[in-house]
């Protein structure tokens, strides 16, 4: 493989070798301590509000760089009017449904300023942060209100027992042997995609990647799942926060890779006006961007509750920044039109080990911000200079 095949196949997985190098550095300073089973399930339970945010922001972004500041504030007020609902008895699955409808009717309205007003996302999204933060503390009176539904917080990932039981091992297995059944199955899905992949470019008289660069990608995608999937073996196993982790990831991937509305996200960031002359309704793409970031945010209000087991109008602080640092360390562009879904997993998750191993080492949470801020600069000053550098 010539240099110029090697230099860009590095920079095409920037990111990816920063993150082994990220897991690799927390790991020797904690001492191991990073790698344990439970810190693992940790980086995905804590962080499944990052994850389900993240996808959402990526539509959004991908739109022209436009960014949702009011995510956090929209989380708080879902999850507070949830807790309303079941604590004055309401059935859960339709304290659930109200959530996600309130969610969905938020970004609706937000959308219609921005989609057809054409309100800057900035100042409306801004004024949604406050308007749905100074809500939360309405309706919650400023106090902390449990969630005692324990079917609830057990579906939706909160508390000690929330995982998926292991019904194929025994009670004195070392090892949840129907988390490493799924990751077998998970495993072996991305080879036949990765091969039905080739064949059909193949087919179709396509370019495609070198068998070199594809091999090499496909074992390391393929160890990590494995490694994750031991990891949470040895704990207690699957926890539920990931199977909604992993339906929304699924989800949105598909939408954004082989859909029509998908592509039309991408065109939009890449040339609104000749989108728009191709035919193509961007109002209606904008409006389908922050709508779905709404009930996303609403999703994530449920699993935040849920970890929680309480709702309190001090929840979704930050959320936001979390969420579009995400996407920009996962590789999307701050101009629009560029990122992807696996990107954003892998930003979301160098955020966690980020959070995670600084809180091991016992860094102070203002410095933990320093380097979150330094490392989200660090991101889109590359995207920056690599596009310059390709003009």
């Amino acid at each position: 493989m010539s240099n110029n095949k090697i230099l860009s196949w590095v920079q095409k997985y920037t990111m990816v070798l920063i993150l082994i190098l990220v897991v690799l550095f927390f790991a020797w300073q904690t001492e191991g301590k990073l790698l344990l089973p439970q810190n693992i399930t940790n980086i995905i339970a804590q962080n499944a509000y990052v994850f389900v945010l993240a996808t959402g922001m990526l539509l959004c972004i991908l739109t022209g760089g436009n960014i949702d500041l009011s995510v956090g504030s929209v989380v708080c007020f879902a999850g507070a009017v949830g807790a309303i609902f079941m604590s004055n008895g309401m059935n859960m699955w339709l304290a659930v449904l109200l959530m996600l409808l309130i969610g969905l009717v938020i970004g609706a309205w937000q959308a219609f300023w921005i989609a057809f007003v054409r309100v800057p996302p900035f100042i409306v999204t801004l004024a949604g942060m406050m308007v749905f933060r100074g809500l939360s503390n309405v309706v919650l009176n400023g106090k902390t209100l449990a969630v005692t539904n324990e079917a609830y917080v057990r579906i939706f990932g909160g508390g000690a027992d929330c995982y998926v039981p292991d019904l194929l091992g025994g009670a004195d297995s070392k090892f949840n042997v129907l988390c490493l059944l799924v990751g077998g199955i998970v495993c072996l899905l991305y080879i036949l995609m990765v091969l039905r992949g080739r064949i059909t470019r193949k087919r179709k008289g396509y370019e495609i990647e070198a068998l070199l660069p594809c091999l090499a990608k496909t074992v390391l995608i393929v160890a990590v799942i494995a490694f994750f999937t031991v990891k949470l073996s040895q704990y207690k196993g699957l926890p539920t926060a990931l199977i909604w982790v992993a339906l929304v990831i699924l989800i949105y991937a598909y939408i954004t890779s082989k859909t029509t509305i998908g592509r039309h996200f991408y065109a939009v960031g890449g040339n609104e006006k000749a989108t728009k002359l191709s035919g193509i309704n961007t109002n209606r793409v904008y409006f389908i961007a922050y709508t779905n970031m709404g009930l996303l945010s609403a999703l994530a209000g449920m699993l935040t509750i849920a970890r929680m087991t309480s709702a309190q109008p001090t929840y979704g602080q930050n959320y936001e920044m979390d969420a579009i640092g995400s996407c920009f360390i996962g590789g999307a562009s701050a101009y629009g039109g560029v990122g992807t879904v696996p990107g954003v997993i892998i930003g979301a998750v160098l955020m966690g080990v980020i959070n995670i191993g600084m809180s091991i080492m016992g860094i102070d949470q203002n410095l933990q911000k320093v380097v979150k801020g330094l490392v989200l600069l660090a991101a889109v000053i590359f995207d920056v200079v690599s596009k310059r550098e390709k003009s």
